[in-house]
């Protein structure tokens, strides 16, 4: 029989009576040491695993299957902490108004460190400081103010079926590979501390040391951590932290043998220690699903992963907001009235809008953390940045606008700059970084003196605050390399300096404006390039673009290692060796300019492959102009009425996300066609959409693909499907998806199906 992943023959189980009976003296202990020498049951340090040995010893006894000597001492009960416990003023800052925060692995033989523990996590925490199951780790977390909290990893649970189905394990490799997952067992921040984001922050400190801690005291390297969350909790920061989750407990817990299941269910969280954890495992990865698709996205509302963990502070606050998100991602081109459908619900949306609490930074936290979810699953993310202007001009009584352009142009609105996280393919996955702003009036005409000013008091700032939100993001998800993408707009000698020197940073990919000085032997950047020889040539296709048709341009591509020197008015900054990639247009139609990129890199670039990929990421910087004409065509933003910028930037957050929802969709289809359009239509919503545009009451048994899915829903918007159309736009998508939402209940009714379990597909 096998107990404790140990098999028990059953000339061991004679040994072991045949042990007990001639020796009288023999002690639990004693026995449990000689069970693992006959057995070789070691750890990955090679010491013998005899509290393991024991549990086995004690269900064997319990089984009538071996007889133990009896006990030779009474275990004393545990004994109340004692230690008086310092007491933590309470606290109410942001993260560095706490200063440095510190992670404290209490070492084997701490008996003051485990002191504290058990007196912060007895006092604090609802289950107490025990018992923890086998192998453990405890820390303690602590500031210059005192200790802020503690949280410990002990041995993972034998069998979860969630957790086992999503690493896609059998019952002979999870019982071989269990060793290498390590439970979160306890987490406490102290309640009377609050700073916003710390718990995320303890929580992804925790995990970049947690491997090389683990395998230093037990020789085992683990590469999957988990943790369970009590069903009545939201799990915030596991999810701010990038854990993932992936089902629930059946409510059973660790010693319901007699399946009482009297145990409420809890989350399942899951966070990959290194990139090839399911390998090392031996696990089956799961089916395919669309890109970016969050597990689970289908059967929740979409609101939740967007905007569910943002806190307002009122309840009622926080379900307007995902009720208002609703309403605009429903209706994307109607105004708030219009979107709302109701007086009363209008009424509720401006005084959502008119809140102090409700704040455009504060209102994307959520998707923000979604965005950072989804970007661990990819292994390289684009984070490209772009700005633009809002025009409110025909609104010129709303407060708070400025200038956009020259003064002789009169018009009046926002700008935003923003950072738009994509896939190599062009997938969107959500915003990493949003600034608005309304430029001064009295700033205007300040331009000639650009040069004598810090750039700090500039808005090319914009360009380094967005790369500093990506480099949060890499050094937070040390298995996606993070990669800032910017126009000629973003050749910034500083933006270079930052991320030369930025440990674990992001990544840049600029597109040059100017020259630079390089050394005296090298001249200038468009000179030195030019002596290079070709790598190669290639073919890139260039979308339609005002009057200027779709072509595939013939590309002459160069490459080199370039150090750039600093311009002679920033002369104390450093010299910064970059990777330039340059590509020329040869044989352009006439009239036509060809096109020349000469791009600037930290990614190494030493093939022509590399250069053609580092291209093939530029040309994803296109995909953020179209979330731009996405927002103001598809969302009408420049049309919101709603009296103030505030309230603008308000309701801004929602529709950026809305926005960002409706360009995601339109990829869908292209960088997945041949997934089942289940992926994200419900059955009776796919149904009704052949039966209707097929002209006929019997819809087929098996779904459509995504991509034909998707071309029929544009066909509902007035998408036509011409060669010279290719694939469906936003616009014409998200018509049609507000038709098929009519359609869908129609066909409900006249058929009797079950209606889909979401409401609207599109909200």
């Amino acid at each position: 029989m096998e107990i404790c992943g140990r098999r028990f023959s059953e000339s061991i189980l004679t040994r072991i009576n045949a042990e007990v009976e001639s020796s009288p003296e023999l002690s639990r202990s004693e026995l449990s040491r000689r069970v693992c020498q006959w057995l070789d049951w070691r750890d990955g340090r090679g010491r013998l695993k005899q509290m393991s040995a024991r549990v086995a010893l004690k269900r064997l006894e319990a089984c009538g299957r071996i007889r133990l000597p009896p006990p030779r001492r009474r275990v004393p009960a545990a004994q109340p902490v004692t230690m008086p416990l310092e007491e933590i003023r309470p606290i109410e800052t942001d993260l560095a108004g706490l200063g440095p925060v510190e992670l404290v692995l209490i070492e084997e033989g701490d008996r003051k460190g485990n002191a504290r523990f058990r007196g912060l996590l007895d006092r604090y925490h609802p289950l107490g400081s025990g018992p923890l199951c086998g192998a453990q780790l405890r820390y303690l977390v602590r500031c210059r103010q005192g200790y802020l909290g503690a949280l410990a990893f002990s041995a993972p649970a034998w069998r979860v079926a969630a957790r086992d189905r999503y690493i896609g394990w059998d019952e002979p490799t999870r019982a071989e590979r269990l060793g290498q997952v390590v439970n979160n067992s306890r987490f406490l921040i102290l309640p009377q501390v609050r700073a916003p984001n710390l718990a995320s922050h303890v929580l992804g400190r925790a995990m970049r040391r947690l491997a090389s801690d683990w395998e230093a005291r037990y020789g085992i390297r683990p590469v999957l951590a988990e943790t369970y969350v009590e069903a009545d909790r939201r799990g915030s920061c596991y999810r701010a932290a990038n854990w993932r989750m992936v089902g629930q407990t059946r409510g059973r817990g660790r010693q319901d043998r007699h399946r009482r299941r009297s145990s409420s269910p809890k989350g399942v969280y899951l966070y990959p220690l290194c990139r090839d954890w399911r390998d090392r495992l031996g696990g089956q990865a799961p089916g395919p699903k669309a890109m970016g698709q969050s597990q689970g996205a289908q059967e929740q509302d979409w609101t939740d992963e967007e905007f569910g963990a943002v806190e307002l502070g009122d309840a009622r606050l926080n379900r307007r907001l995902r009720q208002l998100a609703r309403d605009l991602y429903g209706s994307p081109q109607a105004q708030l009235p219009q979107a709302c459908g109701s007086r009363a619900k209008t009424k509720a949306a401006y005084r959502f809008l008119d809140n102090k609490r409700v704040k455009l930074d504060t209102l994307l936290t959520a998707h923000h953390e979604a965005t950072a979810r989804r970007m661990s699953e990819a292994p390289v993310v684009l984070a490209v940045q772009d700005s633009t202007s809002l025009n409110y001009s025909a609104h010129p009584l709303t407060e708070g606008l400025g200038p956009l352009n020259t003064r002789a142009d009169q018009s009046i609105g926002l700008w935003m700059h923003d950072t738009l996280a994509f896939t190599p393919e062009g997938v969107p996955l959500g915003l990493i970084d949003v600034q608005v702003w309304a430029r001064d009036p009295a700033q205007q005409g300040k331009r000639a003196t650009r040069h004598q000013r810090p750039l700090e008091e500039k808005e090319s700032l914009k360009w380094l605050k967005s790369y500093r939100a990506a480099s949060a993001l890499a050094q937070r998800l040390e298995q996606t390399r993070v990669v800032s993408v910017g126009d000629r707009e973003a050749d910034l000698y500083e933006l270079f300096v930052e991320a030369a020197q930025t440990a674990g940073g992001a990544d840049i990919l600029v597109r040059a404006n100017r020259t630079r000085r390089m050394t005296a032997e090298h001249g200038h950047l468009w000179d030195y390039m030019s002596q290079m020889p070709a790598a190669g040539e290639l073919r890139l296709k260039i979308p339609r673009r005002g009057n200027q048709g779709a072509r595939e341009a013939k590309m002459a591509v160069r490459h080199a290692p370039v150090t750039l020197k600093a311009p002679r008015r920033k002369s104390e900054l450093p010299e910064v060796t970059l990777w330039a990639v340059w590509s020329k247009e040869a044989d352009a139609p006439e009239g036509v300019r060809p096109l020349e990129w000469m791009l600037l890199t930290t990614v190494p670039v030493e093939t022509f492959a590399q250069a053609c990929e580092r291209i093939d990421w530029y040309t994803t910087r296109w995909q953020i102009e179209v979330y731009h004409r996405t927002l103001k065509s598809g969302c009408k933003i420049e049309e919101r009425q709603l009296g103030s910028a505030d309230r603008i930037e308000a309701c801004l957050a929602i529709d950026l996300v809305v926005a960002w929802r409706i360009h995601h969709l339109s990829r869908l289809g292209r960088e997945t066609p041949d997934v089942p359009c289940t992926a994200y239509f419900e059955e009776a919503q796919w149904q009704a959409l052949m039966a209707f545009t097929d002209r006929t009451p019997t819809p087929p048994k098996a779904p459509p693909t995504l991509r034909e899915a998707m071309r029929r829903v544009a066909g509902l918007g007035g998408f036509l499907g011409r060669k010279c159309d290719g694939e469906p736009g936003t616009r014409s998508l998200w018509l049609g998806l507000q038709r098929l939402d009519d359609i869908t209940a129609a066909f409900v009714v006249f058929t009797g199906r079950s209606p889909p379990g979401v409401q609207r597909i599109y909200g």
